[in-house]
């Protein structure tokens, strides 16, 4: 097939719930892909974060391969040994206590929303069901995912949306105390808010909510569904704050490709939810866990301190791009963010794109950032002279 073919076959089959670009990718290797008519692209999105280890990475493919040929499914009825390796390697890089395992980060987010809210439940009885997330946040696209995040634009069309999120400033701990009057049980924080611009919390600032938290019995729930899975330069943001939260989503970059999210909690946390009181289908998928432990095992130490390595020569190249356009770089490893005034930054993709270049935006104004965290200097060299070639001639 040609990419007309396959554009004009989706396009008259899928519900057009997306803003596709005119692109239909066959292949992919490291971090270049290639379309059905030939032409190759640096990817500096990895699927949104999602094929953390690259594409065609052959440890992945021969771990998911084997499982497909041994068990692909028989639900949490029964053990499964990668589920229960998965778990256990999550426990012992985290210094988490427990882990349940869903498909989307989404799905992640409701779980850990539903911990909270029983949590408190279970100790103070009705009422105190409130949750604070922070304005510019992002936390899903469900009817309650979408009420927790901190964007009022996402806040139409599927009313009424679950009741019970204030929202605070980032940075501002008198914002968050004010939103979280005597009703709240739980705080919800992404560490470098992503959809919303790529900004990193100060630590000051996390430091802050950690006590707030801590002095009032208030539940700490980290949003890691694209921080996680060595995209900051360690195997989970919140390990860079020094903090153990009670709660930890993640998604996108653990399956490497495939389908697979879940939370980890705390001590504190990790007799809340029992039998019935949450549940997925899919949840601990063996194939998807098989490529899970592909993905861990593939970040060890030496890998991570590769990825701040490569983040700091990736900010530093954009950093030397002369354009008008350009006002700021920031990120951490390799999650990072580029602030564009005075010129569209979704245009500035679409351009990017037709040169050979996948790219992502965030909020307003922000050209994102998240390539495969194997990509070579080789790739990353090519990636900054189409992104240059680009903003020069904007």
């Amino acid at each position: 097939m040609t990419s007309k073919n396959v554009i004009d076959l989706l396009d008259s089959s899928v519900m057009p719930t997306y803003s596709r670009f005119p692109v239909a990718f066959e292949s992919g290797k490291g971090a270049t892909l290639k379309d059905f008519d030939g032409k190759e692209y640096i990817d500096f999105a990895s699927g949104i974060g999602v094929n953390s280890i690259g594409y065609a990475n052959e440890t992945w493919v021969n771990a998911v391969s084997e499982q497909a040929g041994k068990l692909a499914h028989v639900s949490n009825l029964y053990y499964t040994e990668p589920c229960a390796k998965l778990a256990k390697e999550l426990k012992d890089r985290t210094g988490m206590s427990q882990v349940f395992f869903s498909n989307s980060g989404a799905e992640s987010n409701e779980g850990i929303i539903k911990l909270a809210r029983k949590y408190s439940y279970d100790k103070y009885g009705e009422g105190r069901y409130n949750i604070v997330t922070l304005i510019n946040s992002f936390h899903g696209r469900t009817v309650t995912t979408l009420k927790a995040t901190g964007q009022e634009r996402f806040h139409n069309y599927f009313f009424p949306f679950t009741e019970g999120f204030t929202y605070a400033i980032a940075g501002d701990i008198e914002s968050v105390k004010e939103a979280a009057g005597n009703n709240t049980c739980a705080i919800i924080m992404e560490l470098v808010q992503g959809e919303g611009g790529v900004m990193p919390l100060t630590p000051d600032f996390v430091n802050a909510v950690l006590k707030f938290c801590t002095d009032n019995d208030i539940l700490l729930l980290i949003d890691e569904v694209q921080t996680g899975v060595g995209r900051t330069g360690s195997l989970f943001a919140f390990q860079q704050y020094e903090l153990l939260p009670d709660a930890v989503s993640f998604a996108k970059g653990i399956g490497g490709g495939l389908p697979l999210g879940g939370f980890m909690v705390n001590e504190k946390c990790k007799n809340v939810l029992g039998p019935g009181t949450h549940a997925t289908t899919f949840g601990g998928n063996p194939i998807c866990c098989a490529g899970a432990l592909a993905v861990l095992d593939t970040l060890d130490n030496d890998f991570l301190k590769e990825v701040v390595s490569k983040g700091e020569y990736l900010r530093k190249g954009l950093a030397a791009v002369e354009s008008k356009y350009i006002t700021d770089v920031r990120g951490l490893g390799m999650m990072i963010g580029i602030e564009i005034n005075g010129t569209s930054h979704s245009e500035l993709v679409k351009k990017m794109l037709a040169e050979g270049l996948a790219c992502l935006t965030a909020g307003s104004n922000v050209i994102r950032l998240l390539p495969p965290l194997t990509i070579s200097y080789e790739e990353i060299d090519k990636g900054l002279a189409i992104f240059k070639k680009v903003m020069e001639e904007a």
